[in-house]
């Protein structure tokens, strides 16, 4: 592990803990595909609270947006000061990282999905076709109705995240360079990303509120960004604290979870019909990530020696090629166990899909790591690793 953190109050070095809450985040994600695929998203609080764990993608986002921008914020506090121009992550360098890290197994995964439903029929019909598989290779399927492809439906997501990384530099290069000045103001840095994480709550209502809006304009980039810049806000706090105290953070990342389960948060699906509810969920959300993930910036603990165990940080290393594939190896699962769709138990779809998962998701993460690994020094996000 080679994990970099921001040179805050604690001392900069390797924290294994943000690989290894990876491992959460990514079995909480099945776990919720697993409620789903079983019949289990009832609109009561049980049924509500097993589609909640869903939150393992805004673990994910607040976890990438934190350390992708923790080297904008050591090179602000730490860089010469005042002039010569601070150098920050090359924006070149920064780009090839993330692609390199990113589109090999999202390629292998997304072309060995589509072969697969050449020979199985019983999928809908939705996301066929050449258009949809090129949506699909270039993160555009959810603009628009129906190239969502069995499988892979929870990709929409990766299309999110890939708007972020690129969007990154739009907003760190002006904030470091023009509102900053190459100067350490991190007064400065929290008011303009506090005000940029307000984006989210606003898209929301305004595509719940306008009529012919395209109803997939919910599950669009902005609809989440609040979850990355609160990554990186943490970023900047973690650079001005010794500590963050870890009880406190995780129970109300439970308190959070658990309220979210309530029908003031909406009925069990990504972005509810209202967009109160939405906007009450995603912020619930944030609440819960921020609260596991933020004590593992700074400091130590049980929390931190938890999440950084060699079982956890094994199976963050590999929960990017998991996410990936899970989805798919439920679609199987499902046929051996014989269940049909939206019956079974939760419990045995989830524990024979990880069992399944984990091994093909080493097996992709071996196949694909000498593509991004060679010469890296730094980790990138997509595995808990940083490469600016």
């Amino acid at each position: 592990m080679d994990l970099t953190v921001p040179a805050g109050g604690a001392a900069s070095g390797r924290r294994p803990a943000l690989t290894g809450i990876r491992t959460v985040a990514a079995a909480a994600v099945c776990l919720t595909h697993a409620a789903f695929w079983t019949g289990h998203y009832t609109d009561d609080y049980v049924g509500r609270l097993a589609a909640r764990f869903e939150v393992g993608v805004a673990i994910f986002f607040v976890l990438s947006g934190y350390l992708l921008f923790s080297p904008w914020v050591r090179a602000l506090r730490d860089g010469p000061r005042p002039f010569p121009p601070l150098p920050y992550p090359p924006l070149r360098r920064y780009a090839w990282h993330r692609a390199r890290r990113i589109l090999p197994a999202y390629w292998l995964t997304v072309l060995a999905v589509y072969a697969i439903f050449l020979v199985r029929t019983d999928a809908s019909d939705l996301g066929h076709g050449w258009e949809a598989l090129v949506r699909n290779l270039t993160f555009t399927q959810v603009y628009g109705f129906g190239y969502l492809h069995t499988g892979l439906t929870q990709m929409w997501s990766m299309s999110a995240e890939v708007a972020y990384y690129v969007a990154l530099p739009v907003v760190a290069w002006p904030l470091a360079r023009i509102v900053c000045r190459d100067r350490w103001r991190p007064d400065l840095l929290l008011a303009v990303l506090a005000g940029l994480a307000v984006c989210s709550p606003v898209w929301t209502l305004v595509v719940h509120g306008l009529e012919g809006v395209d109803p997939t304009a919910r599950l669009w980039p902005p609809a989440f960004a609040s979850w990355f810049v609160a990554g990186m806000l943490l970023a900047v706090v973690a650079a001005l604290v010794t500590r963050i105290p870890a009880g406190l953070c995780v129970t109300s990342a439970a308190a959070a979870f658990f309220a979210s389960g309530g029908a003031f948060a909406g009925e069990p699906t990504i972005v509810p019909d209202d967009g109160g509810a939405a906007v009450v969920k995603h912020l619930l959300y944030a609440v819960v990530a921020l609260g596991v993930v933020a004590p593992l910036t700074v400091g130590d603990g049980r929390w931190s020696r938890l999440c950084g165990s060699r079982p956890m940080v094994w199976f963050g290393e590999i929960s990017y090629e998991f996410f990936l594939v899970h989805v798919m190896v439920m679609e199987l699962v499902m046929d051996v166990v014989g269940f049909r769709v939206f019956t079974g138990s939760t419990v045995v779809v989830f524990a024979v899909t990880s069992l399944v998962s984990v091994p093909v998701a080493w097996l992709v993460h071996r196949i694909t790591a000498p593509l991004w690994r060679r010469g890296d020094a730094d980790r990138s996000p997509a595995a808990g690793r940083i490469a600016p």
